[in-house]
């Protein structure tokens, strides 16, 4: 029975080596890929307490994944060596090799412990966010003023407040504003409107759940879903790896002064998907909004979106509106936009686009103007086409060509735009531009010539630009060509490095009748990242 105990003991023993020696020859940690974006990665981990920040994490053997953010479970990391990782797949993390820390035990009472105990290395836990703060701002003020000896004068002051306050603190909070304000001084005699026009174009508080979930409060314009425009009430979105869907429910602004208005209740959502590697990326939405005015149906429509970038060369823009309310049971496909972008090279690139528009009818805030409104219900399309060369170094020349046209052939209109930039005189030095356009349509014909000069000053601190125009409108009713010549200069100062004031001034002539635009604006930004 003795020696049955003790053979016991021995495999006991055994086994409890053996699971040592295994511990500790597993010297990695395994972690997954949780979700992926354009310039990050986040992976997921059961502790992050032996990752630091700038570690290496490695996919099926290859050094993958360098880490920028750490917090107890997740980390941050952005890809290197060119790899290619998607959400559920598997990395690595090597623990270094781990030296014994001698610690000296100096008042030993007994003389069997030993003077010198070895205590393993331990890395302390770094209190770091997912989350870093970045915040940009800027306010302005600017006065507008025009004098002429045969009109009335026109003066006005307007004031801009822009801020973007992302992850306050490194926190799941941000704040975005965009504030504006108009006076105007100078009215003419029979004016009724408003002279203090304040509007809110932005106002709004974001909290991100987690890297793939947010929600945002106040009045918000969501870039994924720009074409439903500004929203006063709750927006939320959530990311599912390359896919997404979001919901937006609250009012929109006011036709009329841009005001609250809690009459307008809309609502609607959209999804899509984003796909990112080295050579392509591209973003797809499609969505659907209705919109009421005092509960009943104004609008309902379907939006499609899709932006594409093929090889940082080639890229591709899709945008179109179709609505589905209407009482006569129609659909009407009320916007279609296309643009492609091509770059041969850094010294050629072309751009052509088409787009067909009619106007938006919503049926409830128009219900004295629908008849006139249905019975020019024509798409407005145009097309235009755009090339920029670069031929020698420092000379850029190009050319546009764009077309409008109607269903029906009336109000038509070609343009053609030509320029020509010297970007750097030689022994002078400066910018100097020419350009050409003309317009022809039913009723005129326009040529206008511009000649601009231009450059920096004292270290770049002002930049000076001196210009000439003369324009020429021939009317198909009128026997001379109305002709008028501008004369004008902008001056930028910036100082303080955040500080930029401007001054620009315009002088026109046209046979007894003179005009001066002198336009004034102060500007400061201001721009903090905090890295948490």
């Amino acid at each position: 029975m003795k020696q049955l105990l003790l053979g016991l003991h021995i495999i006991i023993l055994f086994h409890s080596v053996s699971l040592f020696s295994q511990e500790q020859q597993n010297n990695t940690l395994q972690g997954t890929v949780s979700f992926v974006t354009s310039s990050n990665i986040y992976v997921k981990f059961s502790s992050t307490d032996a990752i630091s920040v700038d570690d290496v994490l490695q996919f099926n053997g290859t050094d993958c994944l360098k880490v920028t953010v750490k917090s107890s479970t997740s980390v941050v990391c952005v890809p290197i060596n060119d790899c290619e990782l998607q959400t559920g797949d598997t990395v690595i993390y090597t623990l270094p090799a781990v030296a014994p820390v001698t610690e000296v035990i100096e008042d030993n009472v007994d003389d069997s412990i030993p003077a010198e105990v070895a205590v393993p290395q331990t890395v302390p836990e770094e209190k770091e966010t997912l989350y870093k703060e970045f915040i940009t701002g800027r306010v302005s003020l600017a006065s507008y003023n025009q004098f002429s000896d045969v009109r009335d004068d026109n003066q006005r002051l307007l004031g801009r407040v822009s801020l973007n306050a992302n992850h306050i603190g490194g926190g799941k909070f941000s704040v975005e504003t965009f504030l504006s304000y108009q006076n105007l001084i100078t009215v003419a005699d029979n004016y009724s409107g408003r002279t203090d026009i304040f509007n809110v174009y932005n106002l709004n508080v974001q909290y991100d759940f987690t890297p793939t979930l947010w929600a945002a409060v106040g009045r918000k314009i969501n870039p994924k879903a720009s074409v439903f425009g500004a929203n006063d009430g709750l927006q939320v979105e959530k990311y599912f790896g390359p896919f997404y869907a979001g919901g937006i429910v609250g009012f929109r602004p006011d036709v009329f002064d841009y005001g609250f208005n809690s009459d307008l209740f809309q609502y609607g959502g959209y999804v899509g998907v984003e796909t990112t590697n080295s050579h392509f990326r591209s973003t797809t939405t499609v969505g659907a909004m209705e919109q009421t005015n005092q509960g009943a149906t104004d609008r309902r429509y379907l939006f499609f979106q899709h932006s594409s970038t093929i090889a940082k060369d080639l890229g591709l823009f899709v945008s179109s509106e179709l609505d589905l309310f209407n009482p006569q049971g129609d659909v009407r496909l009320t916007n279609l936009y296309s643009s492609l972008r091509y770059r041969f090279s850094r010294y050629a690139n072309i751009m052509v686009s088409y787009d067909s528009r009619k106007r938006i009818i919503y049926y409830e805030t128009f219900q004295s103007q629908i008849d006139q409104i249905l019975d020019d219900d024509l798409a407005r399309q145009g097309f235009r086409a755009r090339l920029n060369l670069r031929p020698i170094k420092y000379i850029w020349l190009g050319g546009s060509y764009s077309k409008r046209f109607a269903s029906d052939q009336q109000n038509k209109s070609d343009n053609y735009f030509g320029y020509l930039t010297f970007a750097n005189i030689p022994k002078v030095g400066g910018r100097l531009n020419g350009s050409y356009n003309l317009n022809q349509n039913n009723y005129l014909t326009s040529n206008i010539i511009s000649v601009r000069y231009s450059r920096s000053l004292f270290k770049d601190l002002l930049y000076a630009e001196i210009y000439y125009r003369t324009a020429e409108y021939d009317y198909e009713n009128q026997r001379t060509p109305y002709k008028q010549d501008y004369y004008g200069t902008n001056l930028n100062f910036n100082f303080a490095r955040t500080w930029q004031f401007a001054l620009s001034g315009e002088y026109s002539q046209f046979e007894e009748e003179n005009n001066i635009r002198v336009y004034a604006q102060l500007t400061k930004r201001f721009r903090s990242k905090k890295n948490n």
